[in-house]
């Protein structure tokens, strides 16, 4: 999601964001490890990255056609919310998470019968690089992240980790740019894919919420997705998706990887077109609508989503409404429900605005974030 200024909020909110809320009329925006896995990397924690042990109750997925199965081949369908706050609170330096993520937190995500939790990421947080402070940095947010992916696995939780912040050459990640970069993501995923490749009941999702060529649904838009390279309007090389799954896939690691589209992942025009090679089989479509994002007509759900969701699993990583209603959450859940698609509210945070699925961290939940209880319980 994209983050713009929150009146009267707590100063630990994530900072304001240039993009679609100015563009669009809306939307703010183990501890004790087992092993260490040597890496090789250029990066400042290039000792190694930490592993967590495997775990899990939750279960290990992988694509098979159109939708996602277990380890027998049974149906799995995702439904649960985004646990934002490690995106943020490292790079801002008061923290890695925003609020509690102990047993606590996470059983009281469990009891709304959720099956999965996005976490987003922070890529200079995570590689310890660029002036992140130390104690939310490198080895520290790694084993952060590797104990709280643990708790969520134990749980019965899928993870999804989200690369949600970028930053190329030596600035901090403080924002989400509109690609990812040569000089850091592709080591980035590497690592994350040597941590976690082990345990199929973690997926990858590559990039947030692509925007290049301006925030266009172009042909260029489109090549720098796949491609990378010079692109028009970045100052940077930016890292296409094909060369970030070659990165996941080169370490042997096979988690399901999910792709997000052009415009913030609201269009999928061009998606089949421009899909990645993948030699393990297991891609699927990362799609966010908003009720005032592009593709929020009921018209492009079923002229651009559906194709997509025929060929491949797609995932409504992000979904939400931004008048704390539910008549357009609901109709979108709907959609997908007659596909048996995957979605994820936004976001199980405390942060006193219209996105608060919750009223605190024992998961009681507002009457916006009800609608989403009431769904997760069918």
């Amino acid at each position: 999601m994209r983050r713009s200024a929150r009146t009267g909020s707590s100063p630990r909110i994530p900072a304001t964001e240039p993009g679609r809320f100015a563009m669009q009329t809306g939307r703010p925006a183990l501890r004790a490890l087992l092993v260490v896995a040597a890496v090789a990397a250029c990066h400042g924690n290039s000792a190694g990255v930490q592993v967590p042990p495997a775990p899990t109750p939750a279960p290990a997925v992988r694509v098979q056609g159109n939708g996602l199965v277990d380890t027998v081949g049974r149906p799995v369908r995702l439904r649960g919310v985004n646990r934002s706050g490690a995106e943020y609170a490292c790079a801002q330096g008061w923290g890695i998470f925003d609020g509690p993520s102990d047993s606590a937190s996470v059983s009281a995500i469990a009891t709304w019968r959720a099956n999965v939790v996005r976490l987003p990421l922070n890529e200079t947080c995570w590689l310890g690089i660029n002036g992140v402070t130390a104690a939310y940095a490198g080895a520290n947010y790694q084993a952060a992240i590797a104990d709280y992916v643990g708790r969520l696995n134990r749980a019965g939780l899928v993870v999804i980790l989200d690369l949600h912040w970028t930053a190329a050459d030596t600035a901090k990640a403080l924002a989400q740019a509109p690609m990812p970069n040569r000089d850091h993501t592709p080591e980035f995923w590497r690592q994350v894919a040597t941590a976690y490749g082990h345990n199929n009941a973690v997926v990858f999702d590559l990039f947030n919420e692509p925007f290049p060529d301006s925030n266009t649904d172009s042909p260029e838009a489109w090549r720098c997705w796949r491609d990378g390279g010079t692109c028009r309007g970045m100052s940077f090389q930016a890292a296409g998706m094909q060369e970030l799954v070659n990165a996941v896939r080169g370490t042997g690691a096979t988690n399901v990887i999910m792709l997000g589209g052009v415009q913030y992942a609201a269009t999928l025009s061009q998606w089949l077109a421009n899909q990645p090679t993948d030699p393990a089989n297991n891609l699927a479509a990362s799609w966010h609508v908003y009720n005032f994002s592009w593709c929020h007509v009921k018209s492009c759900w079923d002229g651009q989503a559906a194709p997509v969701a025929q060929r491949v699993p797609l995932v409504l990583g992000e979904l939400g409404q931004n008048d704390r209603g539910r008549t357009f959450v609901d109709s979108l859940m709907d959609w997908m429900d007659a596909r048996g698609g995957s979605y994820l509210a936004w976001t199980w945070d405390v942060w006193k605005s219209v996105w608060d699925l919750i009223q605190s961290y024992d998961g009681t939940p507002t009457a916006y974030g009800a609608t989403f209880k009431t769904r997760f319980a069918r």
